[in-house]
């Protein structure tokens, strides 16, 4: 998987084989293009930010990155989708 939308990224995490170490999923998911509300980042680079050594699930994976994303990476702060 090349290029994956924030709102699908449960589905590359889903790729790996858990419990994974957190620099395997790095590796693993280098080159794959995350694509936030701001832009893309690399999947790899983000996973490579996070503290946790290891994950058990791809669910933990997930919380975890989502402490990493930029504050702009789903949208302007204090407004939700349906407002307009």
């Amino acid at each position: 998987m090349d290029t994956v939308k924030l709102s699908r990224v449960e589905t590359a995490l889903e790729e790996l084989t858990y419990p994974v170490a957190r620099t395997t999923a790095s590796d693993q998911l280098a080159g794959t293009t995350l694509l936030l509300a701001d832009g893309e980042r690399d999947l790899g680079e983000l996973v490579g930010r996070i503290e946790s050594p290891r994950f058990d699930t791809a669910e933990d994976l997930g919380s975890e990155l989502h402490n990493v994303l930029p504050r702009e990476a789903v949208g302007e702060p204090y407004q939700s989708e349906g407002e307009g």
